[in-house]
């Protein structure tokens, strides 16, 4: 062998977990940087790209950092200086690393948007002898806003990568057994430990624009999916109902509406609610603070009296055990 040649790792697997994103901290620079890189992805925002760009530029970039700031200081974890989803991404990625890692099979986590970037970690496991790839998408509902822009940014990645990793991408899990099982077990858990009976559990996913569905994203049809496994697994005798949060813009987006429904819930005899969050992976500023804090708030304000909300799945076991099933099967 050539004394010269560079060293070359080799042999091994890297694992990926991606989730969406956070910023790296509560400050304005630091809010509107990460919204920025969020809301140019053309599979975010389906509208004009140059009008777009204008808009976002210099009203949006302009006002929207200082509420979002707000909302992510109330839930931000200070005694880890980052946010939620960023800390339980990471947890989940040491469990399942503890669970099945190995000096030949190397798991780690990125972003979509923020730090740690898709780009950096797959370097990263490139450069620690990763001729193997595996993505796991922390979505399980697939969209082409979330699952496939995480697609593109890894196809982006290795586009300018001179020797590249074979790769693999994780598939949509929405009814994986285990998911729903996991789920299941979380609402069983939570009704035993509160001292009231629910009138209606609500299951709210992030919604998406209704042009999208009407273009063909199955994501609508993905989360009713969800919803109905769930349903049949805990067979408990209290209606759980789909809802989509989180709309943005003038545009109609997929309804029912989070908020819309819990305004209106009290007015119909339902006053004791629990309210999940199936689609997100890790608990986050969508579930902590528009769900948990302000969705309760307009709940109780409407004339509700009881309202608990279920964590995610988290650093769980449970959820652990659904991503060692997830990705024993491309190893």
């Amino acid at each position: 062998m050539d004394k010269n040649h560079p060293q070359v790792k080799f042999g091994s697997t890297g694992i990926l977990l991606i989730n969406l994103g956070t910023p790296n901290s509560t400050g304005w620079w630091d809010i509107r940087k990460y919204l920025k890189e969020f809301l140019s992805d053309r599979r975010v925002i389906e509208v004009n790209p140059f009008l777009w760009q204008v808009i976002l530029n210099f009203i949006i970039l302009n006002f929207r950092p200082s509420k979002t700031a707000k909302a992510y200081k109330k839930i931000w974890m200070k005694d880890k200086n980052m946010s939620p989803l960023r800390y339980y991404t990471e947890m989940q990625s040491i469990k399942l690393k503890n669970r099945i890692g190995n000096e030949k099979l190397i798991i780690d986590y990125a972003m979509r948007y923020g730090q740690p970037s898709i780009k950096s970690k797959i370097i990263k496991l490139k450069d620690m002898g990763c001729e193997n790839l595996v993505i796991l998408p922390l979505y399980p509902q697939y969209a082409a806003a979330t699952t496939a822009t995480v697609c593109d940014e890894v196809y982006r990645s290795l586009s300018k990568m001179r020797w590249q990793p074979s790769l693999q991408i994780i598939p949509h899990y929405e009814s994986n057994p285990f998911y729903i099982k996991a789920i299941s077990k979380s609402i069983k858990s939570k009704i035993d430990k509160i001292n009231w009976k629910p009138d209606l559990i609500l299951a709210s996913y992030h919604g998406i624009p209704k042009k999208y569905f009407e273009k063909g994203d199955p994501y609508h049809c993905y989360c009713h999916k969800t919803t109905r496994l769930i349903r049949e697994e805990t067979n408990l005798q209290i209606p759980i109902i789909t809802t989509f949060q989180s709309r943005f813009g003038p545009q109609e987006w997929l309804q029912p509406y989070t908020d819309k429904t819990l305004e209106s819930l009290p007015n119909e005899g339902k006053k004791n609610i629990l309210v999940i969050c199936p689609g997100f992976a890790s608990d986050c500023v969508e579930t902590l603070e528009e769900i948990s804090i302000e969705g309760k708030a307009s709940f109780i304000e409407g004339g509700g009296e009881n309202f608990d909300f279920i964590p995610c799945l988290n650093d769980s076991e449970e959820h652990i055990d659904l991503f060692s099933n997830l990705v024993k099967k491309y190893v």
